[in-house]
């Protein structure tokens, strides 16, 4: 049987493979079955104190194992794991994060504003109003299509979460990070760098000592990250764009770029400009589908022309709404409600 082809580095199953791929830092693969994702990288950060971790991976018994594999493999006891970095809020990142501070003591270090989304409480800088004026309750959606549906077992483990947060081992981060802070890691001084868009609690790491840039889900080497429109944000991809260009403007500072997943890569600035030509080409689609629509349409009718249909769904839908709202922000698009859904009309 011919092995598969993967047209995506992001799409690789996880090998067993460890690599250096800076200074004191080894990239190890957990595996995961999401979605166009076949791993997630987890750093590997080594220091006179022992390890950090990035991203650990989704919850589970598999993760666990891989983990303690990965470990092992480079000669490192698990309990010498002294801090695991969480870079956002998405399960492929945090899942292993809880578990592994209960076996370890380990810190739990995220950006300041990092929140489950089944976590009724607040970091206790957000400003609350703001939030509550965007939000949308879990199961429904502000343009008024479907709302996310979970498989069984997923839905299972958040509500255990949310009934036995102890047993179930959810994140609650001990250090919260703030824009420009500085934390010491593999022996020398990083950068916080706060990049909402993907989610609005996502954070880069920058060791310009190496020049060596953790970037999450931020800037990936050959997809682009979802963009959700169900943020409490009136315009995540205009957030989005402004992280990008805060990332780029390190330019030749930056010597190696590490994404959560796929390979580490080296053009981050040159990255960064084409993931934002890419969404500049998705709004100009929309422009071209409303004209020829001459009518206002839903989101779901919109995303039909934006995203293949192997693609469709609610996250298709989700990213056709941010960038729907975009536009109708900067005064190109209005809509309507009809029977509870929102109907978009560019404006004439």
């Amino acid at each position: 049987m011919a092995e598969p082809t993967y047209t995506k580095q992001e799409q690789v199953p996880a090998t067993t493979e460890i690599t250096e791929v800076a200074p004191n830092i080894l990239r190890t693969q957990l595996p995961i079955n999401l979605p166009g994702l076949g791993h997630v990288n987890m750093y590997v950060l080594e220091d006179s104190r022992g390890v950090a971790v990035v991203d650990p991976g989704l919850p589970g018994k598999a993760t666990w194992t891989a983990i303690n594999q990965r470990l092992r493999e480079i000669g490192v006891p698990i309990r010498r794991v002294h801090s695991i970095i969480v870079t956002h809020s998405h399960p492929d990142h945090f899942g292993g994060a809880g578990r592994l501070r209960a076996a370890t003591g380990a810190e739990i270090i995220t950006h300041k504003s990092f929140r489950l989304f089944f976590d009724p409480t607040e970091p206790d800088d957000v400003d609350v109003e703001t939030v509550a004026a965007h939000r949308t309750p879990f199961g429904a959606t502000p343009w008024g299509g479907p709302g996310h549906s979970l498989p069984w077992k997923r839905k299972l483990y958040y509500k255990g979460i949310r009934r036995m947060p102890t047993l179930f081992r959810a994140p609650k981060p001990t250090m919260r990070l703030a824009e420009g802070e500085h934390i010491s890691l593999a022996g020398r001084e990083w950068m916080a760098i706060h990049t909402p868009g993907h989610t609005e609690d996502h954070l880069c790491l920058f060791d310009p000592e190496a020049g060596v840039m953790l970037c999450g889900d931020h800037v990936l080497p050959t997809i682009t990250p979802h963009i959700s429109g169900m943020s409490s944000q009136p315009d995540p991809l205009n957030g989005f764009f402004e992280s990008l260009d805060k990332v780029g403007a390190f330019g030749s500072q930056v010597k190696v770029s590490l994404p959560a997943h796929g390979k580490p890569f080296t053009n981050l600035a040159q990255r960064c400009e084409e993931i934002k030509t890419h969404h500049i080409g998705r709004l100009d689609k929309l422009r071209a589908t409303a004209a020829a629509f001459d009518k206002p349409a839903t989101v779901t009718e919109f995303s039909g022309h934006l995203f293949s249909p192997r693609a469709q769904g609610t996250m298709a839908d989700s990213e056709t709404f941010a960038h729907l709202e975009h536009l109708r922000i900067a005064g190109e698009f209005d809509y309507r409600v009809v029977d509870g859904v929102r109907e978009y009309v560019r404006v004439q």
